[in-house]
């Protein structure tokens, strides 16, 4: 009768012990080079059209379409006349809205290699959601400038995840740092983000959802919607690093634990033979 090996008696148990032990004792580079990556390309894109580059920068955009509606009056831009370019419904002064450039928009849309399907914006349920649809694929021109692939929500989130990341690698942080108590990830995490993106998403028509706004029509600014998503993801960061930092420093230690266990066996086997 054969004895049955323990599993992590096998090559392949060992190896991926040690893999696993290699990402708990590195996860936390691993994961901010992920992050600093998918932070990163959204503003990496304006500079590869800015220099001709415009498959790689299209390819960007094209990316993280399926990942933000990245409307063009709702994203940063690089190298324009102006960084933002709100709707009228925001009132803010000294800018010129987006629906002064609608001519150009339209213009550049038709002359760039990156084109919505047909008939896709024609297909809006309303003039509001065709605007929307229409500035999600115009990237921009030498005259404006080019925008930022993801929102300016979500540059704030990412990029504040990403700062919230490098301060937790600090060693000294790292070491002491809890996970943010619950109440104030609701109350610096949760509400702004939630009232600033509610009260506007309601203040619309949203067909065949509903027919008109619950309250006259907002629309956020630049401002509030960086901000209020730098506070997401900032405490995104203080509430998920420490625990994953912990649930790390466990698996460390359960498989030290188990290759310890493995290295006496092997020494009792190899004092008997």
């Amino acid at each position: 009768m054969t004895t049955r090996q323990a599993p992590n008696d096998t090559s392949l148990a060992v190896r991926l012990n040690r893999w696993t032990q290699i990402f708990s004792r590195r996860w936390l580079t691993i994961l901010l080079i992920f992050v600093a990556i998918y932070a990163g390309l959204p503003v990496a894109a304006p500079f590869l059209m800015k220099a001709g580059l415009t498959g790689a920068g299209e390819t960007i955009y094209s990316l993280y379409s399926s990942m933000c509606h990245q409307y063009s009056f709702r994203s940063w831009f690089l190298f324009g006349e102006q960084a933002v370019y709100p709707r009228e419904a925001a009132h803010i002064g000294g800018l010129q809205p987006y629906e002064s450039f609608l001519s150009e928009v339209d213009a550049t849309i038709k002359a760039q290699n990156y084109q919505p399907p047909p008939g896709y914006i024609e297909a809006a349920p309303s003039a509001d959601q065709a605007l929307g649809l229409q500035s999600k694929y115009f990237l921009g021109n030498e005259q404006l400038g080019y925008k930022i692939a993801v929102c300016q929500r979500d540059v704030g989130i990412w990029w504040a995840l990403l700062i919230g990341g490098m301060v937790y690698s600090i060693p000294v942080v790292r070491k002491y740092l809890r996970p943010v108590p619950w109440w104030l990830y609701i109350l610096l995490g949760i509400v702004p983000i939630g009232i600033d993106g509610f009260s506007q998403l309601l203040s619309a028509p949203l067909p065949p959802i509903w027919t008109q706004g619950f309250w006259p029509l907002r629309e956020s600014t630049p401002f509030f919607r960086t901000i209020t998503g730098a506070l997401f993801g900032l405490m995104n960061a203080w509430l998920a690093f420490p625990y994953l930092e912990e649930s790390a420093r466990e698996v460390d230690g359960e498989i030290s634990a188990k290759f310890a266990r493995r290295e006496q066996r092997l020494q009792r086997e190899s004092s008997k033979s």
